[in-house]
């Protein structure tokens, strides 16, 4: 199946996009269920995510859509995909290839313990 068909397919207009188009998706690891990262996602990143079972986002400070990997190698396998209750967050589990979902090299983008 390919990309439109599966935006075709899914019915996104359950899902409450910002004034943007964007929703936020929160990308966690499916064995342990460890928060990864955060980020956000378009009708066409989702699409492909969906198509492909790897995540893409949609970059707002780029303007442009990324795929999760595509640089460092660290792809992230999708395993399951949700919208929450209020139909306005995303929650991908994932495989973690490679080892680091953070830019940073780390593991998880939530490093920075405050208490």
């Amino acid at each position: 199946m390919n990309h439109q068909e599966i935006v075709n397919k899914i019915d996104f207009s359950k899902i409450k996009w910002n004034n943007i188009g964007l929703v936020p998706a929160i990308i966690q690891d499916y064995k342990d269920n460890e928060i990864l990262m955060v980020a956000f996602m378009n009708s066409e990143s989702l699409g492909l995510t969906l198509e492909r079972k790897e995540t893409y986002f949609y970059s707002r400070s780029r303007n442009e859509l990324w795929h999760k990997g595509h640089k460092s190698g660290e792809v992230q396998k999708v395993k399951e995909l949700y919208y929450d209750c209020d139909n306005d967050t995303i929650l991908v589990k994932v495989e973690q290839l490679g080892g680091a979902a953070c830019h940073t090299g780390k593991r998880s983008c939530f490093f920075n313990k405050v208490i």
